[in-house]
């Protein structure tokens, strides 16, 4: 059955601009405003609105339909384009109308459960169970198409440079690599599982040993971890690999990739080559290794300054190898009041320190919540130090450097957000470079990874394997846009002796060795060329490029913080006859499902 009875779409309706021209346009009705013989409706696509107009010129059967129309019906209309009476410089379209001659009804609507217009206040909860409603809205259609564009921006710049699109297993063997794995249980192979991919991290270095030296994907990658505003269960990344190569050949084509992505998609030149920083700079000057460049603020190191003062909390720091840190929030006073302080300090606690030391100047004298420790004079020379000014504002965390330079980060942010000193719509990229190769996991008393167990350590640091692991470092890289970790990349071992070594380094058995990366390692044994690649996610780069603050607004059904979506109610509960075939038990099922 022809609903549109040989009627064609010529064009959208933010496509029409031009009187005297015949159209035809489909959409959703945005509103409809009915005045007797004068019956105006705006039709919405996801170009944008543009009016239909009935008089009494219409036919009587078209003002009919047209009367009976509602909002979210949907419509296809032909009809000759007009100036408009009245022009709306806030539309596109605004200039001109479309006088209808012919008219469709495709489908009737009931009243949404929410109106759906740009900006809206309706609950997200309510929104993202009515998911496939709140798509129509127009800054969310935007974010998808613009997700689009970068897809497409990638595979344009990663093909002009020989790249070849090769897909990899969606089910794959289980190798943690940091994250929990989501399982598949196999049916055939009755007790076995796969894996859904963390990444198509071991494959693409396989497709390496293949001889194929230049891979992309536009790869979904899931893991099964607590999720935040920038992180969802599924995901989706730009991966490659490229052989012969070392840091700086990878670091340049991913500049390049930058620079044509944002001119292509935003018409925004990027200047390459993109700012570095090492990692033990970036921590120490921002207490992250993800900074948000776009602001100041920058911690300062006060130790050699109040190493004499006779402040338990500041001593029992230093003695004990820690630091104390202060970051100074200029002109801040007004807003920092003390009970914004006291909230500070609960943050502060949350995430791991004893408590948060503070100097409010917005009087004629400085309010320093140590002072009676405080030697005469030595107020005067922290304050000079920091460059503290009157309206200013000192806070100070004390500890081991793990705990004080991380919390003092996150104030920083929390500070930022609060004076309103992030700037919109500017893009600061950089690289961090030289990551510690392992790091120190105190429940576990062991060494750990902070990349994966492929990445190469830098040449210089190979002699410190076995005697001093804290100073190897790592060939590994990582993008950061705007305070978002948007890659994460590195040199790949490729020496199967060194590939072994550094598993036994993470504490893992020959017999895990050989269970979990086996045909990994017996792959090298058959030379494999140096290589290495990165991964860059693609919500997150969208998300960032779209200003918004959350990847659902860039995902177009994303779940939630327990990781269900609240439209189709999945996760969800498998019938006993299909759990048997698969030889699964459930053990602990949930009473009821629960959402955030």
């Amino acid at each position: 059955m022809d609903q549109m009875q040989q009627l064609r779409r010529t064009c959208y309706c933010g496509e029409v601009t031009k009187a005297g021209e015949t159209v035809v346009v489909g959409g959703f009705v945005q509103k409809v405003r009915n005045l007797g013989n004068l019956i105006f409706i705006d039709l919405r696509d996801r170009t944008g609105v543009v009016q239909l107009a009935f008089n009494d010129q219409t036919d009587r059967a078209i003002l009919e339909k047209a009367s009976a129309c509602h909002s979210e019906y949907v419509l296809m209309a032909k009809g000759t384009v007009v100036k408009r009476a009245s022009v709306n410089p806030d539309m596109k379209t605004g200039e001109v109308e479309i006088l209808v001659d012919d008219l469709r009804i495709l489908s009737k609507a009931q009243t949404p459960p929410f109106e759906i217009t740009d900006e809206t206040k309706v609950n997200e909860e309510l929104r993202l169970k009515y998911r496939y409603l709140d798509l129509r809205r127009a800054p969310l259609q935007q974010n998808l198409i613009l997700r689009h564009k970068i897809a497409q921006a990638a595979r344009e710049y990663f093909y002009a440079n020989d790249f070849i699109e090769i897909e990899t297993p969606m089910m794959m063997k289980s190798t943690p690599e940091g994250a929990r794995d989501y399982l598949i249980p196999s049916r055939v192979h009755n007790g076995k599982f796969y894996a859904l991919p963390q990444s198509p991290q071991i494959y693409k270095q396989l497709l390496m040993v293949s001889g194929m030296d230049r891979y992309i994907q536009i790869a979904r990658c899931f893991r099964d971890e607590d999720l935040r505003a920038d992180r969802q269960p599924e995901f989706t990344q730009i991966d490659l690999e490229m052989s012969f190569v070392d840091v700086e050949d990878i670091l340049k084509m991913t500049e390049g990739f930058v620079q044509y992505l944002f001119q292509k998609v935003l018409h925004l030149d990027i200047s390459l080559p993109l700012p570095r920083m090492t990692y033990q700079e970036a921590i120490e000057r921002y207490g992250s290794d993800k900074p948000d460049t776009r602001f100041g603020m920058e911690l300062q190191n006060l130790s050699d300054v109040v190493s004499d003062v006779d402040f338990m909390v500041f001593r029992s720091a230093i003695e004990a190898g820690g630091s104390v840190r202060a970051i100074v929030a200029k002109n801040a006073a007004a807003v920092l009041t003390r009970k914004e302080i006291d909230k500070l300090t609960e943050k502060a606690k949350g995430i791991g320190a004893k408590g948060l030391a503070f100097i409010r100047w917005h009087d004629e004298k400085p309010n320093c919540s140590f002072a009676k420790f405080l030697p005469e004079g030595k107020l005067d020379e922290i304050l000079q130090t920091l460059g503290c000014e009157k309206g200013d504002v000192v806070l100070i965390v004390a500890d081991k450097n793990k705990i004080t330079l991380p919390v003092l980060g996150a104030l920083r942010l929390e500070v930022a957000k609060k004076l309103d000193l992030i700037p919109k719509g500017t893009f600061h990229f950089l690289w961090i470079t030289q990551f510690p190769f392992f790091e120190w996991d105190d429940e576990t008393e062991t060494w750990i990874a902070m990349h994966h167990p492929f990445t190469m350590p830098m040449d210089e640091c190979l002699p410190y394997l076995d005697s001093d692991p804290a100073k190897v470092m790592a060939k590994a890289f990582d993008l950061v846009l705007n305070g978002t970790e948007l890659s994460s990349g590195s040199i790949r071992i490729t020496d199967y002796e060194l590939q072994e070594k550094m598993f036994q380094a993470l504490g893992l058995t020959d017999a895990e060795i050989e269970a979990k990366f086996g045909f990994l390692v017996e792959a090298y044994h058959y030379g494999a060329p140096p290589h290495g690649g990165l991964g860059i996610g693609l919500d997150r780069l969208a998300m960032v490029m779209a200003q918004t603050d959350s990847l659902r607004d860039v995902v177009a059904f994303p779940k939630v913080q327990n990781a269900s979506e609240l439209m189709s109610a999945c996760p969800s509960t498998v019938d006993k006859e299909s759990l048997d075939v698969l030889g699964i038990q459930v053990t602990h099922p949930e009473s009821a499902d629960k959402t955030e």
